[in-house]
């Protein structure tokens, strides 16, 4: 033995006490449901094919999982036919071989009719393979709930009427519908059988838990099926009756090959090719969704795609041996991981237990009433129902929802599915889905891009302007528009995108700033639309500014690619809204008459602050002020200082930074203007500086030292009562303008 093999044969031993115990387990509960479903798949075909199918769904449950653990399955998940595949390809074989064959196959011919079913199973196991080794399984994911949920209830629905005639005990089909009125005809103890099937694998979790309850239902029926006959019941229902018994052999994998070189059936098995499609949608989705919810109970990550190659290359090696579809059993999963299993050794103790048990039980086999695989099946079918459909009925009849019209939709969704999988086939009803998945999308991602508009008269820069300027943007602020957009820009909104701008542009808008914060791609159209935009705009004497575009990744970087920004220039593209606002202000602000001129010093006689002070009380703080400049750059104040200075700006602006955590990040919290004033925090508190204030540009402030302020408090009371109180005045503005800032990060 060589080092590198010990860790794997030691892997294998580490835990075979509870592998053996859940390969065991896993076992005795797969035989019944594989069994039932084998039935299942065949039912169309008639009578005679029902041994056929049993041992399909064996072969199904022995051969995938082997296959599955020679392509590396690690995991204690376990492989065997489901429900809804299995009706799928029931449905698969009624309307493709039993309705639409047109003289081309003999139902008489069994080899020729089986091996068109497992040449559906084939294909489909193909195109599941190529889904998993094109990484396509995500995308089976976003076939919407509301279609799953009606093709599942649909499927709940069939299973339920496909066993009827059997439990009833009728010797022809009866339509469900029509059963009212045939139950003359009907067998009573056949009934009766399947009753105490159905009641003993329902109730199998009161009676005892460590029983599979399908084996609790198949003992209880059987056993009370031979009690009424031995005591002279009336007419019982038939048994499954003889079955072949011999190591099964890819005997198939010939007549597949045969059948793909007899141009005779070409047209029906291109008729075919449809349904295997939807059956590999449908397993394909239902094994992803099984094997998440594995993963959750066992913690056992496994990978998706890879898993679908191993389902789709199982399911092509089966068909070989004449076996159904098989998935991810979620009871087998659940029963073999609760009884100990852990490690791929269980998969095969169940694989060969289930191999042991097609050699050696056919004989017990065909004794079993084919009244108890149809109780069976009738419970599998009423657990199959989809409790959040059921759920969504009973909330919507309680008028428990506060959007109920979406509620209602998605239930109008579940009805439409399950209607055409019901009154047509289950393949329609697939393509229905898929349909309805694709308009979704386009439906939800086609809602207008536009989040939010706002215009320039409601909500202000962090620039802090004297009063006229704020007057001056509460009276003309309307010609700035903000469009807060999300979701994707593309075809399907970029159009509505343009409308909305144009619309705006005819209500007198000069100004317009797209905010590109919450979308998520745009496409060449949105961009090109974009670009027509600023074209118009330009013409027109506009501009078009977009923020936002630095923090949006791979919009940015298309829009680069596309020449939007070029078109733009850098001077309308910004790195937030609010730089992008306060530049339209600036520019609106300097096209207004009599607006000063951004190189004018600021007169004192105009400060607010200054406000209410009369000539002689004006000098006499003129005389307390110091004049000081700063280059652009230069730090006025910085955050932690002990100054206690307070700044009236003169001519410039000057902006207001604090240090966010992380290396060199800031964050702009106001920017000052000429006539505004700050620093006052400190000066009236005796606290630390809060934050640091930067010049943007050229600055000349006027400063009221603290010794200044100190001398007028002391020698003048009155002017320093009118001056706190425009301070007061203007902290209440500045409180104002900080919660709407608040506001707007929160929206």
């Amino acid at each position: 033995m060589s080092l590198r093999e010990t860790p794997i044969k030691m892997a294998w031993l580490s835990n075979w006490r509870g592998d053996v115990s859940g390969g065991v387990t896993s076992a005795i509960l797969t035989v019944p449901v594989s069994m039932g479903y084998g039935i299942l798949s065949v039912y169309p075909l008639g009578d005679h094919y029902i041994s056929y199918g049993i041992l399909a769904g064996l072969y199904s449950a022995i051969f995938v999982p082997i296959v599955a653990v020679l392509l590396g399955a690690d995991t204690p998940m376990m492989y065997a036919p489901r429900s809804v595949v299995a009706f799928l390809l029931s449905s698969i074989v009624m309307h493709s071989l039993v309705r639409a064959n047109n003289g081309l196959v003999d139902l008489a011919n069994v080899g020729q009719v089986l091996t068109l079913v497992f040449f559906v199973v084939f294909v489909a196991g193909l195109f599941q393979a190529l889904v998993g080794a094109l990484r396509l399984g995500s995308l089976v994911r976003y076939i919407p709930s509301p279609v799953m949920a009606g093709f599942q209830n649909a499927a709940a629905l069939l299973i339920l009427f496909s066993q009827l005639d059997t439990l009833f005990g009728f010797r022809s089909h009866v339509a469900p519908f029509r059963i009212p009125w045939r139950l003359g005809s009907a067998e009573p103890w056949t009934l009766i059988v399947g009753i105490v099937t159905a009641l003993a694998m329902w109730q199998a979790g009161r009676v005892s838990k460590k029983i599979p309850p399908a084996i609790m239902g198949l003992v209880a029926g059987t056993a009370v099926y031979y009690v009424l006959r031995a005591a002279g019941a009336g007419v019982l229902g038939p048994v499954i009756g003889a079955m072949p018994s011999a190591m099964p052999r890819p005997s198939y994998l010939a007549d597949l090959a045969s059948l793909a070189m007899a141009p005779a059936t070409w047209p029906l098995l291109v008729h075919m090719l449809p349904g295997a499609l939807s059956l590999a949608i449908v397993a394909s989705l239902d094994g992803l969704l099984c094997a998440k919810t594995v993963e959750g109970v066992t913690g056992m990550r496994t990978r998706g795609n890879q898993e679908l190659v191993r389902l789709g290359l199982g399911n092509m090696v089966a068909a070989c041996f004449g076996s159904i579809s098989s998935g991810v059993n979620l009871g087998s999963s659940f029963a073999n991981y609760r009884s100990g299993g852990r490690t791929r050794a269980s998969v095969l103790i169940t694989a060969l237990l289930l191999l042991l048990a097609v050699l050696v039980l056919p004989p017990l086999i065909a004794f079993i009433p084919r009244a108890v695989i149809a109780g069976l099946l009738v419970v599998v079918s009423l657990q199959l129902f989809d409790g959040w459909s059921l759920q969504i009925v009973r909330r919507l009849l309680a008028r428990e929802f506060v959007h109920w019209k979406s509620m209602l939709l998605d239930l109008v969704v579940i009805l439409l599915v399950a209607t055409v999988a019901i009154v047509s086939n289950l393949v329609a009803a697939v393509g229905i889905g898929v349909g309805i998945t694709i308009l979704s999308f386009l439906f939800r991602i086609s809602r207008s891009a536009v989040r939010r508009a706002l215009r320039g008269d409601v909500i202000r820069s962090r620039r802090t302007r004297d009063p006229a300027q704020m007057e001056t943007l509460r009276k003309n602020g309307r010609a700035i528009l903000i469009l807060e957009l999300e979701g994707p820009i593309f075809f399907g909104t970029a159009e509505e995108l343009a409308g909305r701008v144009e619309a705006a542009l005819r209500d007198g808008v000069v100004y317009a700033i797209l905010d590109l914060r919450r979308v998520t791609d745009i496409d060449t159209t949105g961009a090109r639309i974009l670009l027509q935009l600023h074209q118009k705009l330009v013409r027109d004497g506009k501009s078009l500014l977009v923020s936002h575009v630095k923090r949006s990744g791979r919009v940015a970087d298309f829009l680069q690619d596309m020449g939007v920004i070029r078109a733009l220039t850098r001077e309308r593209v910004f790195h937030d809204t609010d730089q992008a606002l306060e530049w339209a202000e600036n520019h609106l602000l300097a096209h207004q008459p009599g607006d000063a001129g951004a190189g004018d010093e600021y007169a004192l006689d105009r400060l607010d602050v200054l406000a209410g002070l009369d000539g002689g009380e004006r000098d006499f703080v003129q005389s307390l002020l110091v004049s000081r400049s700063y280059g652009k750059g230069d730090a006025v104040l910085r955050e932690g200082d002990r100054g206690r200075d307070l700044f009236i700006i003169a001519r410039g602006s000057a902006s207001v930074k604090i240090r966010l955590p992380g290396e060199a990040r800031e964050h702009r919290l106001a920017t000052f203007s000429a006539g505004t004033v700050f620093g006052e925090m400190a000066l009236l508190d005796r606290q630390p500086r809060s934050a640091t204030v930067v010049a943007d540009e050229e600055l000349a402030c006027y400063v009221l030292t603290e010794d200044g302020f100190d001398t007028l408090t002391r020698e003048h009371g009155a002017i320093a009562i009118k001056i706190l109180s425009n301070l007061g005045r203007e902290l209440s503005r500045r409180l104002r303008t900080a919660s709407r800032t608040i506001y707007e990060l929160e929206s």
